[in-house]
C-alpha cells in the first residue's frame, strides 16, 4: 500500500476492504457479544485489536483497518452517543451555536487513549508487507451525525444550519478539524502508517457547499497532518462526489482517492490516476451477488485501474449479508492478478 501511495505502479494492486471486519464474519459476531456494548467493544483494546485482524487471518489482505467507529469525535467531545442495535447511531443532537459550547475538546484525546493502546499493539502485530490503516470521519460527515441525531436521513437540518447561519455552523467544523487532526496525528505516532478519511454524506451537498463543507475542511485536515506527520500518507472517499472528486484531489493534496462504485472506470483512468493513486471500486452489491458477476465487475476494474497507482477496494463497506467465501473469492482474483487474465471467459 505504502508503494502505491508513493506513485508506483504494481504489477498487482495490494488489496483492503472498507468494513473487513465485522457482522458478515461469524468470528467477529461471536466476539462481539463480549462487549456490553458497541462503543465498549470499540475501547477494549483485546478485543478491537482481535477484531482488526479477522480478516487478515482468514483472508490474507494487503491492509488492516483498526475497527473503531468515525463516531468516537462526537463520543469525546462530550456528546451522547448510542449505538442500537437495528437502529444504528443515535446522537443526542448539536443544534445551535450553545450547544458547541457544551462540547469538551481538550479531553479527546485522554478519551481516545484505549484506541491508541490498540493501534500501539497492533503495530507490533502485522504481518511482513501488510499495512496498518488508521481513520476517522470528515468534519463534515461527522458533523451530520451530530447534528441530525442519526444517519439515515435527507441531511435537511445540517444543510439548513450551514445555509442560515455559516458562521455558526463554521465553529463546529473548526471543532472537529481541530479534535480530528489531533486524533489522527496521535493514532500515526502509535503505529498507523496510513490514514483514511471517510466523508460518507459528501454526495448530499450542491457544488457551492461541497466545496465550503467537503473539499475546504479537508485540505485543512491534511495540511495540518502533513505538518505533524509528513511521513503518513491520506486517502480521501469523498462518496458520492461524482466528478467534483477531480476538484477535491487538486485542492486537498490527498496522496490516494478512495472512489464509489457509480464513478466510470475510463473517467478514473484517465482523469484521476494521473494526479494520485486510485483506490476501490467494486459495487458491494456485487460482491454480496458473487459469482460471474463478482468475477467479471473484479477483471474489469483490474484492467482498468492497474496501469497506474492503484489499491483494489469496494465503493463503499461490505455488506453484512455478504457471503464470507465470495470475499475469499474476490482475494483470490485480485491476488493471483495477472495470471488471473488466462481465466478470462471468451466474450
Amino acid at each position: 500500500m505504502l508503494q502505491a501511495l508513493a506513485g508506483e505502479v504494481l504489477t498487482r494492486p495490494p488489496l483492503w476492504l472498507m468494513r473487513q471486519a465485522g457482522r458478515y464474519l461469524p468470528e467477529y459476531r461471536a466476539l462481539r457479544n463480549k462487549a456490553a456494548s458497541f462503543l465498549e467493544f470499540c475501547y477494549t483494546p483485546d478485543l478491537a485489536m482481535e477484531a482488526t485482524l479477522q480478516p487478515l487471518q482468514r483472508f490474507g489482505m494487503d491492509g488492516a483497518i483498526l475497527f473503531s467507529d468515525i463516531l468516537v469525535i462526537p463520543d469525546a467531545l462530550g456528546q451522547k452517543v448510542d449505538f442500537r442495535e437495528g437502529e444504528g447511531p443515535i446522537l443526542q443532537p448539536i443544534r445551535k451555536a450553545a450547544d458547541i459550547k457544551t462540547l469538551k475538546k481538550n479531553s479527546v484525546l485522554d478519551h481516545l487513549r484505549p484506541v491508541f493502546d490498540t493501534i500501539k499493539r497492533l503495530s507490533l502485530e502485522m504481518p511482513p508487507g501488510v499495512t496498518l490503516i488508521g481513520f476517522a470521519g470528515a468534519p463534515w460527515t461527522v458533523a451530520v451525525y451530530m447534528v441530525e441525531g442519526r444517519g439515515g436521513t435527507d441531511c435537511g437540518t445540517v444543510r439548513a444550519w450551514a445555509r442560515k447561519s455559516p458562521d455558526g455552523f463554521a465553529a463546529l467544523i473548526d471543532l472537529l478539524i481541530e479534535a480530528t487532526a489531533d486524533y489522527l496525528a496521535e493514532q500515526v505516532r502509535n503505529g498507523v502508517e496510513v490514514i483514511q478519511v471517510f466523508d460518507s454524506w459528501a454526495g448530499v451537498l450542491d457544488d457551492d457547499e461541497f466545496r465550503r463543507w467537503v473539499i475546504e475542511p479537508t485540505r485543512r485536515l491534511v495540511r495540518r497532518l502533513k505538518t505533524t506527520c509528513p511521513g503518513a500518507p491520506v486517502i480521501g472517499f469523498p462518496r458520492g462526489a461524482g466528478k467534483r472528486a477531480e476538484a477535491y484531489v487538486a485542492a486537498t493534496a490527498v496522496a490516494g482517492i478512495s472512489l464509489d462504485h457509480t464513478q466510470p472506470l475510463d473517467w478514473i483512468a484517465g482523469t484521476l490516476q494521473p494526479k494520485c493513486t486510485v483506490q476501490g471500486n467494486l459495487d458491494n452489491q456485487v460482491l454480496l451477488a458473487g459469482g460471474s458477476a463478482l468475477e467479471r465487475r473484479t477483471r474489469e476494474i483490474l484492467e482498468a485501474l492497474t496501469g497506474g497507482p492503484f489499491i483494489f477496494n469496494l465503493g463503499h463497506g461490505v455488506l453484512p449479508e455478504t457471503p464470507p467465501e465470495h470475499v475469499a473469492r474476490l482475494v483470490e482474483i485480485v491476488h493471483g492478478w495477472p495470471a488471473a487474465v488466462a481465466e478470462r471467459p471468451v466474450r
